[in-house]
């Protein structure tokens, strides 16, 4: 049975200006027509980009994926344009020597609602930068939810239309969870906003890359810093019914980072536990750290 208690509500300031279609504006001042196809119909994509103590981390991959994203959904604008306004983004808002993230949000623009794509419109272009907290990952542990992922079949694609992954979200959230994640067909896919790892016998496994998981740039990092650490990774989707050979979970995000994973539940009952951060998990989360807490301004 679940015991955890309830969380309060994450209590979240609005940006005070954004970067609406080419210009910055005070964020209460800052509207789009009713018309604009990512309101009427969740017709855009999004990107969340982090920065240490001011500094961008891998922004190259977040605009390849944002540009990968673009294309995929036909939206014709060039995502490395927006690098030069993301970094004045983090300027503006004071937070030059602060971790903080960037948003990015693109949609197909204002047209009267169709089911098929519009031609000669222009896309509209949201950006903003905020403050996040992202020390302390390392001594965290994570509680979650096993759910069945009845999302749609192109996670890879980094959609606005989010509300799949918010339901499933939330039901973690209610009973005090921190996260849900997502088995399609008996295999583990992703978290709702989270990549999954699994540990077993010193080997680390995790989805292959495709339509029902997120490119995910940590994720990417993972496999990366496997290789040079002589870490054996394996890009296998894990069996639930594997669950019971596996030594440590952890999920990894954006600005999760690399989180342990303490207990998993699935039907209230506790299927995974482990009292503290496995090895192989906390020598990534050290090497980790040392790469995002030694950038320099110009790292990319």
């Amino acid at each position: 049975m679940i015991t955890t208690n309830p969380k309060l509500q994450i209590k979240k300031a609005f940006p005070k200006e954004v970067y609406l279609n080419g210009e910055w504006i005070n964020s209460e001042k800052a509207f789009i027509s009713v018309f604009d196809r990512g309101f009427m119909l969740g017709d855009g994509i999004y990107e969340v980009t982090p920065f240490y103590d001011g500094n961008p981390f891998r922004l190259k991959d977040h605009l390849d994926r944002l540009q990968y994203c673009l294309n995929e959904i036909q939206i014709e604008l060039d995502a490395g344009s927006l690098k030069k306004v993301m970094l004045e983004a983090v300027s503006r808002a004071g937070l030059s020597k602060r971790d903080c993230a960037v948003y990015i949000q693109i949609t197909r623009g204002v047209a009267p609602r169709t089911h098929f794509f519009p031609e000669q419109i222009e896309p509209t272009v949201l950006l903003y930068a905020f403050p996040v907290s992202l020390n302390g990952f390392e001594s965290k542990q994570a509680s979650v939810l096993v759910s069945e992922d009845l999302r749609w079949h192109r996670c890879d694609i980094k959609s606005i239309s989010l509300m799949a992954n918010i339901k499933a979200n939330n039901q973690a959230h209610s009973l005090g969870l921190d996260e849900n994640l997502l088995v399609r067909e008996g295999f583990f896919t992703e978290g709702t906003h989270t990549s999954i790892f699994f540990v077993k016998n010193n080997e680390i496994f995790t989805h292959p890359e495709g339509p029902h998981i997120l490119s995910g740039i940590t994720r990417k990092l993972i496999l990366e810093m496997c290789c040079e650490m002589n870490i054996s990774i394996i890009e296998k989707a894990l069996h639930i019914d594997e669950l019971k050979e596996v030594d440590e979970v952890f999920l990894t995000g954006t600005t999760t980072q690399i989180l342990a994973v303490k207990s998993m539940f699935l039907n209230e009952k506790e299927i995974f536990r482990r009292n503290e951060t496995g090895e192989n998990t906390r020598q990534l989360q050290e090497k980790f750290i040392k790469l995002t807490r030694n950038l320099r301004s110009s790292s990319v």
